[in-house]
């Protein structure tokens, strides 16, 4: 049965849960050293990377993201029959349909709930909050699953080392609620597509490609304003930030950017070092690692900010769950 609509919008939206799914095989740079050829110390100088998680036959996109999700609701103190909407970004799906918000959907047992997927690769999980904060506040939608879920590995060449020791699979979930106050600052997004050659799957039947020092460049310059953008809209400078959650393509770009924004006080994500590049789920991997640590508080400012093919980009400042 449809559930009712909301006929008044709400004055704010807050994330009311963040929870991660990783898969359970952890591949370390020996392991893909050996292959490519190159030593485990070169792949971590190189991009900042120890291990990663490569998802086996029975972890699809969907079920991945269903456990994400379903971890996320339950934190919330909510049931799957909460949901009024979910949306799922992705870029890694097998086939373009159906969907995999769709699946992710039946896989919790709310086959009938609205469904999406959002495609903007890197920055799909911040595309996807900043859709769903404007559903809430509509007054479309009471209750947002908003799932990053990626198989990576099924779109790169084992054998290409500029590629193969980066990329890796996961999920990662957040539950967007109506609330009084502004929780989730606006979104800042934006891209490039005159450059969306440099990350690319040419063709269904082609491997990820990727030119990482021109991406490097752009995302360390003419990034930096972006997140300075989002800060402002938000009503805050970079200092007062608590978190720093960039999406986690390599340690090296991570930290450029955080010295660029100049979040002195802000905890800085750095979980690509034991999860690797995981496209749209890792903001809300990162996200999720740093609660779990306990370096980020309920409350606390968190600048978000996922970059990637396209070149797309999106972010925004939102209260920690």
């Amino acid at each position: 049965m449809p559930k009712p609509s909301y006929a008044a919008g709400a004055p704010g939206s807050r994330i009311a849960a963040v929870a991660a799914s990783r898969p359970e095989r952890v591949v370390g740079n020996a392991d893909l050293g050996n292959s490519l050829g190159v030593s485990p110390e070169w792949i971590e100088r190189r991009v900042g990377i120890r291990e990663r998680r490569f998802a086996g036959p029975c972890e699809s996109i969907p079920r991945m993201a269903a456990h994400a999700a379903s971890k996320a609701l339950s934190s919330a103190g909510l049931t799957p029959d909460d949901v009024d909407l979910l949306i799922l970004a992705t870029c890694s799906m097998p086939s373009p349909m159906p969907g995999g918000g769709a699946l992710t959907a039946a896989e919790l047992g709310i086959p009938t709930v609205g469904a999406f997927d959002v495609n903007a690769a890197c920055a799909g999980f911040c595309y996807g909050l900043g859709v769903a904060d404007s559903m809430v506040r509509a007054g479309t939608s009471g209750c947002v699953l908003v799932v990053g879920a990626e198989r990576m590995t099924d779109w790169v060449d084992p054998e290409d080392v500029n590629t193969a020791p980066i990329f890796a699979d996961g999920a990662g979930a957040a539950v967007v609620r109506a609330a009084e106050h502004t929780g989730i600052h606006p979104v800042v997004w934006g891209g490039d597509g005159e450059r969306a050659a440099l990350v690319a799957i040419p063709d269904r039947w082609s491997r990820l490609t990727m030119r990482g020092q021109p991406v490097y460049r752009w995302a360390t310059t003419e990034l930096v304003a972006v997140g300075v953008e989002a800060c402002r809209r938000a009503g805050l400078a970079p200092a007062d930030l608590k978190g720093l959650v960039v999406h986690q393509a390599n340690l090296r770009m991570i930290e450029r950017m955080a010295e660029g924004l100049g979040a002195v006080n802000a905890a800085v994500a750095r979980d690509v070092v034991e999860s690797g590049n995981t496209s749209a789920a890792s903001v809300p991997l990162a996200l999720s690692r740093l609660i779990d640590l306990g370096e980020v508080r309920s409350g606390d400012p968190v600048l978000l900010l996922g970059f990637g093919a396209g070149l797309s980009y999106a972010g925004q400042v939102v209260d920690c769950p």
